[in-house]
């Protein structure tokens, strides 16, 4: 019995449908925030809630024997996230749904990056960037407070709706780096109070947008790049050249052993003839 569930659990037949039902899942989660469907029809999303619910229970269950062991089960993160995740709809049903936390439905549809491996790997490689962005944050938080400060002392007066106070001048920058309408909306009226204003906008464009947040696309990028070299199936680094060439070598002197043997056992057996 163990044999066919583990069987039926790596069937893609088994994952392809598991993904319909989370995409199933978010379409009539979606459903549920237009009144004028949800509310005539409360009884019904209930029990499709209940539907999908229970199935994506006994899925776990049939995963947690195909590991043959709980224990085993729980070593894998993406198996952890899937438990809590269905752990917690059962909550939310046993509330009946009388809570804010009803919202957290929705994050059933993050179990797609569970039983989908290539979103494994792009999340994985998120995950290693973490550390290099914490470092490119601190240094983006010390370039926008200095210019915050620099630009609240410059334009307190001439423009207090973007750098009246510290944390004005901070929004503002905010949407200066993301380049949403920073010329039109910010620069260009302030240039007609003040004319050299358009300076502190190009050092700020160049420094905080082109520099520090390039290197967030720069980390990002070389990350799902070491990613990728990891081989999906066997999990180990793919060779490089030079091991490549090594392993070339090795089976060639191993070749020349056996041409050898082979011909020493050809000699042989012509003397005895």
């Amino acid at each position: 019995m163990q044999r066919k569930i583990e069987q039926l659990v790596n069937d893609p037949r088994f994952q392809w449908t598991v993904i319909t039902l989370i995409l199933l899942n978010a379409v009539v989660i979606g459903f549920e925030t237009y009144p004028s469907i949800y509310l005539p029809r409360q009884d019904l999303f209930f029990w499709l809630e209940l539907f999908f619910l229970w199935t994506f229970t006994v899925e776990i269950v049939l995963r947690m024997v195909a590991a043959r062991s709980p224990l085993r089960f729980f070593k894998s993160g993406w198996n952890i996230f899937d438990f809590i995740i269905v752990a917690s709809g059962h909550l939310l049903v046993g509330g009946y749904f009388v809570s804010i936390l009803r919202i957290l439905r929705i994050l059933r549809v993050l179990r797609a990056v569970t039983v989908i491996p290539s979103l494994q790997r792009v999340v994985s490689a998120l995950l290693r960037t973490i550390p290099a962005i914490g470092n490119i944050m601190i240094l983006l938080s010390l370039l926008f407070y200095i210019f915050a400060v620099i630009g609240t002392m410059l334009f307190r007066d001439v423009a207090p709706e973007y750098f009246g106070t510290l944390h004005h001048s901070l929004l503002t920058l905010f949407q200066i780096v993301t380049l949403e309408s920073w010329a039109s909306g910010v620069m260009r009226p302030m240039m007609e109070a003040s004319p050299y204003s358009w300076i502190y906008f190009v050092f700020f464009i160049l420094t905080g947008t082109f520099i520090v947040v390039n290197l967030f696309i720069g980390v990002i990028v070389s990350n799902v790049q070491d990613v990728a070299d990891i081989c999906p199936r066997t999990k180990q680094p793919r060779p490089t050249p030079q091991e490549h060439m090594e392993h070339l070598s090795r089976e060639m002197h191993e070749l020349r052993q056996q041409i050898r043997q082979l011909q020493s056992s050809l000699q042989d057996q012509q003397r005895r003839e």
